[in-house]
């Protein structure tokens, strides 16, 4: 993955950044007292890329990046971030998990019944922990999935999770990335496949340093219900597109999950020749290929755009089903009156 720190096993960790509008970047490392930071200024590159190598960083350091000789920001692809978006984040070693499950290849489609959860409000701790030890429970009513509400770090300790800012670090009030690995891989071992839901057209608004230094992640021209739309087809687009399809490979190689609920593509607006839907699905068809695993794309789309699903299953650029949402709005409607936005005729 060309984004954000990656440690080398022979030593040293490569920290990179797509900055395009900057002027100067400089990574800031906690020094070993865990107290001052100090600048490393960061080599521009081709395409609006900054990179520092950091022989003595480790799995553990902690950093941000600063722009233009003020502006600390976190890394948009920080793997961790323990104090949220506006404090440092910390390099990770992908490798050092102990799956116990390893082998696990996930289940067909016909056979998930799926448990959707928030991994806030499931349990009175609001952890991964917590959300673990009542797995078994959930087996033995006779679910074989469990989806998993966004996890991207956002602003704050508890929220919907639909307002991340940083979609690689899973959101730390919860707690560990290790933690997480550990939920998934206990759900295999209790034969349950583990879904997420992620969000790619738009980023929240609190904790989001893009526009101050990558504005080419947001559309010149669109906008979504929630702010600013994704840039997925203008000038920058190839590198955003890149970013997010990334994303989609990380959750399912690194943490082993089994599939992905993309949160309302209706709101993602792209007029490239290849649709990013088409893209990421392309791609992660492949990785689940290569790896022989069951690996399952859902949708949430208001359009219900039959093209995306029509395809035999595990086609590439196509995506196995799609949330009722008219159901849900129909019943929604008849039981509140409510008329606007979604419910509106």
């Amino acid at each position: 993955m060309p984004f954000g720190a990656r440690w080398r096993e022979g030593g040293g960790v490569d920290f990179s950044l797509w900055a395009p509008a900057a002027e100067s970047v400089a990574l800031m490392r906690q020094d070993g007292n865990g107290t001052a930071l100090h600048p490393t200024p960061a080599h521009p590159a081709q395409g609006g890329w900054w990179h520092v190598h950091a022989s003595d960083a480790t799995p553990s350091t902690r950093y941000q990046w600063q722009i233009n000789g003020d502006l600390k920001v976190p890394d948009p692809a920080a793997r961790q971030a323990p104090d949220g978006p506006h404090g440092l984040c910390v390099v990770t070693d992908p490798g050092a998990y102990a799956w116990h499950k390893p082998g696990w290849r996930g289940r067909p489609w016909h056979e998930l019944v799926f448990y959707e959860l928030h991994v806030g409000t499931f349990t009175a701790e609001g952890t991964y922990a917590a959300a673990e030890a009542e797995l078994p429970r959930l087996a033995a009513l006779g679910f074989t999935a469990i989806e998993l509400m966004p996890l991207a770090t956002f602003a704050g300790d508890w929220g919907w999770g639909y307002d991340g800012v940083l979609p690689f670090a899973p959101h730390p009030a919860y707690g560990t990335p290790d933690e997480l690995k550990h939920l998934v891989d206990a759900a295999h071992a209790l034969g349950l496949c583990v879904f997420l839901d992620v969000v790619y057209n738009h980023f929240g608004p609190d904790g989001n340093y893009l526009h101050a230094y990558a504005p080419a992640f947001f559309s010149p021209v669109n906008e979504s219900p929630w702010g600013a739309a994704i840039n997925f087809d203008n000038d920058g687009s190839e590198m955003v597109r890149a970013f997010f399809v990334h994303n989609a490979l990380y959750w399912i190689e690194e943490f082993h999950m089994d599939g992905l609920r993309l949160d309302a593509v209706h709101a993602i607006v792209d007029e490239s020749q290849q649709h990013i839907l088409k893209d990421l699905s392309t791609q992660v068809r492949a990785l689940a290929d290569a790896t022989g695993r069951h690996v399952h794309l859902v949708l949430e789309n208001e359009k219900n755009q039959p093209q995306w699903l029509t395809a035999p299953q595990g086609t590439p650029g196509s995506y196995d089903a799609q949330w009722n949402d008219d159901f849900h709005h129909a019943l929604h409607v008849a039981l509140t009156g409510e008329s606007q936005t979604y419910y509106a005729k």
